[in-house]
């Protein structure tokens, strides 16, 4: 066990920070309910005991001294950080969650979902926040595995449902440059034998091949960024929701393949709960701010 025991106490310190903040001590007296005198014997002491002088009054009003200003702030710290654990005491007390997880669809536009994170911060009693994006199987995984406490998907596992959000496009793109970009009209099952760019399956157990990935030849990616910029080095075909691009700005340096069926593929995400008895206060209230977003 440390041997060490603190000389001074929060209270001093918050005493310090009042005086400060309040101009003096008999605005800081006032602010605080205390006496004047109460607070100048504790700065007083305060001083006397870390040998170093905090403040200068000039006039009716306390100034800080080089050394005090380096203090303060330093005090700022502890006191919060002592604020901090007593808030999450409280919060497991009444079962608010230290963390809340969410699991978002990689093809998510997050706009609406920084929104209510933006609302929710201000009630979030000190709440951590993590986001993972994950892809096709994976998302669906963090639901049976109940990994996170909310989850944004696209076609929730059988047994399911989830709060209607919003319809993601998705557009079949390849660079200018490209041999599709040139051709009037490009069937589907053309683009069967020209190469494909995936994003890859975040699954323990990848979802088998579906209907959007006929081509043989395949390079795999991890996100989409990955995959606008082989397109605009004009390296095969992928099927990008229209979001991407417009948020990086690739639509200069890429085109949509001229097909003549498809050519727009839509899938509507939806927030899940994957265990509602268990979700917790903080998570509640982030839900529903989430909800409000796209009523």
């Amino acid at each position: 066990m440390p041997s060490y025991r603190p000389k001074t106490t929060i209270e001093q310190w918050r005493i310090l920070q009042a005086v400060v903040d309040f101009g003096g001590y008999a605005q800081a007296a006032t602010a605080l309910n205390k006496s004047q005198s109460s607070l100048n014997h504790a700065v007083t002491k305060l001083q006397s005991t870390l040998g170093v002088q905090l403040l200068e009054v000039k006039g009716r009003k306390a100034f800080l001294t080089d050394a005090g200003n380096v203090m303060l702030r330093r005090s700022r710290t502890l006191t919060q950080n002592i604020e901090d654990m007593e808030q999450l005491a409280d919060n497991m007390t009444l079962g608010w969650e230290t963390e809340i997880k969410i699991t978002t669809e990689i093809i998510y536009p997050k706009q609406k979902l920084y929104s209510a994170l933006e609302q929710f911060y201000p009630e979030s009693r000190g709440t951590r926040i993590r986001i993972t994006d994950q892809v096709i199987t994976g998302t669906n995984d963090s639901i049976l595995n109940k990994t996170a406490d909310l989850v944004i998907g696209a076609i929730p596992p059988e047994g399911y449902y989830g709060d209607r959000l919003e319809q993601v496009n998705f557009v079949c793109y390849c660079g200018k440059g490209h041999k599709l970009a040139s051709r009037k009209q490009v069937s589907l099952n053309e683009l069967e034998h020209e190469l494909q760019i995936v994003i890859s399956d975040t699954g323990k157990t990848p979802q088998a091949d579906t209907n959007w990935l006929k081509a043989e030849q395949r390079w795999t990616v991890t996100n989409f960024y990955h995959a606008i910029d082989l397109l605009k080095r004009n390296q095969g075909f992928c099927w990008i929701p229209t979001h991407f691009i417009k948020a990086t700005g690739a639509q200069h340096e890429l085109v949509e393949v001229p097909l003549t069926t498809q050519k727009t593929r839509s899938i509507i995400t939806q927030l899940i709960i994957p265990d509602p008895i268990k979700l917790g206060p903080g998570a509640t209230l982030l839900k529903n701010l989430i909800l409000e977003q796209y009523k």
